[in-house]
């Protein structure tokens, strides 16, 4: 075991793949000898070779094709995006081609060695072009696999699973917590499934749901309504397509409330498909409406990041109006 922070540890499962397998090549912009612009293939091109880590003109567009044409070839390509913001330019590609391209060819060919890497979120004073969360636009997208890891531990794991999955994945880092997040890693290769959600902690009164970032911040409301005397139930979504709906409803269904945190905006945003699937599931169980605390529904601002973003103090105040209602 090594304590290892997000970025050191998506460093490391990035070097045990392209070690275990010479078809994974990782390319995108500044990735080479620059070491990507927050320092996650820092070395890769270094110990692999210009070959297998390169830098690709500034066009995320051409990026996704290029990647997209690569893993339909037997390649097995890790492509980055710089920032979350800037995948829209790419939308188009994999929207109707990473995530069509089996279905479209009757399996003749896929895209579904390509993991596509991407920073996302706010809490770095990045403004409205760097702080964005679009997972919720891909959701909506049959052919992808979208996950979200919250810590070293996980990215590592979740990571070489997205990798050597046979789907196309769109694997999105809290760039909040790239160096701020600490905990042991192993050292040798472990991988996490997708697609199933993880008990953080166990709870009787209230379920708290998120992903990403925003589960440190509903822990720290637990912490709180914990002096309280309200037992929270605390829940790691980790795959946002697909999405452990049984985990959550289970949870729902023993302790009857169910709060969800994302820090996108609140409209459209993932978890209106989570409450939905919920209410459906759990509906003679529920004792409170289904509670959202998210991000507000505007541009993301740089002066008043702090009042945008949904807090442990905004999640706390709505796990009492929950258990109060």
């Amino acid at each position: 075991m090594a304590k290892l922070n997000l970025l050191q540890a998506i460093n490391q499962a990035l070097i045990t793949a392209m070690t275990d397998d010479e078809k994974v090549v990782v390319f995108g912009e500044d990735v080479g000898y620059f070491g990507g612009v927050f320092r996650a293939t820092s070395n890769l091109q270094e110990k692999f070779g210009k070959a297998r880590c390169f830098n690709t003109p500034l066009t995320e567009q051409g990026i996704i094709g290029f990647a997209n044409g690569l893993a339909a070839q037997g390649s097995v390509p890790v492509a980055e995006i710089q920032f979350g913001d800037y995948i829209f330019p790419a939308f188009d590609q994999i929207v109707n081609e990473t995530a069509k391209f089996r279905y479209r060819s009757g399996g003749q060919f896929t895209c579904g060695t390509l993991t596509i890497r991407t920073p996302y979120g706010g809490g770095i004073s990045g403004g409205l072009y760097h702080s964005q969360s679009p997972e919720a636009f891909f959701s909506h997208v049959p052919g992808l696999k979208v996950v979200v890891p919250r810590d070293p531990y996980q990215a590592k794991g979740l990571l070489l699973s997205a990798i050597r999955d046979d789907n196309p994945v769109l694997f999105m880092e809290p760039k909040r917590l790239y160096r701020a997040s600490v905990c042991e890693v192993p050292e040798e290769e472990y991988t996490i499934p997708l697609g199933k959600a993880d008990i953080v902690q166990e709870g009787n009164d209230i379920t708290l749901l998120a992903w990403g970032a925003q589960v440190e911040t509903i822990k720290k409301a637990a912490d709180m309504a914990l002096e309280d005397g309200v037992s929270c139930e605390i829940i790691d979504l980790r795959s946002i397509l697909p999405w452990d709906a049984q985990t959550v409803a289970e949870s729902v269904m023993k302790t009857g409330r169910l709060l969800i945190n994302h820090e996108a905006p609140v409209t459209s945003g993932f978890g209106s498909e989570i409450a939905a699937r919920i209410q459906e599931q759990c509906f003679l169980y529920l004792e409170a409406p289904i509670t959202r605390v998210c991000g507000l529904d505007t541009p993301f601002p740089l002066a008043h990041e702090k009042e945008y973003m949904p807090d442990e103090f905004k999640t706390y105040e709505a796990i009492k109006r929950v258990l109060n209602y």
